[in-house]
């Protein structure tokens, strides 16, 4: 092979790594059939996606849970121990969730794993902001501030915030606390 030849194709395997290289941030990640976003925007920061799982519920697919922080997290205590934004997202796989079903399983966790807080008003008031059911293709944002406040979206559209740092914690306890809602979703939201 002449040198020309052989300097030629170092320089389109070059390009081709840097492509490959570069565009791997935007690769969409397909889940279930369901792209989901490496990287959010929160409160102006962006968060990465940590990990995520499906939620099972006899052996039907409910929805995809995802969890993004600024910080990778590998278990429990260390997102617990951060102050920072974080997002957990739901897509919903199953054709329809009533919400009475998802308030159900709130107020599960609440109990399972934050006991002194399922009765508490900032739990009612959380539940309350749920008025629909969920449909295959439904999006819905649980944002966690670092100021201590829960916001709830719904395919984009805020549905209410409710102020209480320990609201906060309590929902992220459903999805990583001692008693989760899915273990294999908590692993698979750890990234294992």
């Amino acid at each position: 092979m002449s040198k020309q030849k052989g300097n030629s194709m170092k320089n389109v395997c070059a390009a081709l790594l840097l492509i490959f290289l570069t565009s791997g941030h935007s690769l969409a990640l397909e889940v279930a059939g369901v792209q989901l976003d490496q990287v959010v925007t929160v409160h102006g920061q962006q968060l990465k996606l940590n990990g995520y799982g499906i939620r099972k519920k006899f052996f039907i697919k409910v929805y995809i849970g995802s969890l993004y922080a600024a910080k990778r997290f590998v278990n429990a205590s260390e997102a617990f121990g951060d102050s920072g934004d974080k997002l957990i997202r739901m897509n919903f796989l199953h054709s329809k969730v009533e919400k009475e079903k998802i308030l159900e399983a709130f107020s599960d966790g609440f109990t399972n794993n934050s006991p002194d807080l399922s009765a508490a008003p900032e739990v009612k008031k959380f539940l309350s902001l749920f008025s629909a059911d969920f449909n295959r293709g439904d999006v819905v944002d649980l944002t966690l501030s670092a100021g201590g406040s829960v916001t709830v979206s719904h395919n984009g559209k805020t549905l209410g915030t409710v102020a209480s740092a320990r609201l906060a914690k309590g929902v992220l306890a459903i999805y990583l606390g001692e008693k989760p809602a899915d273990e294999s979703l908590k692993r698979g939201m750890l990234g294992n």
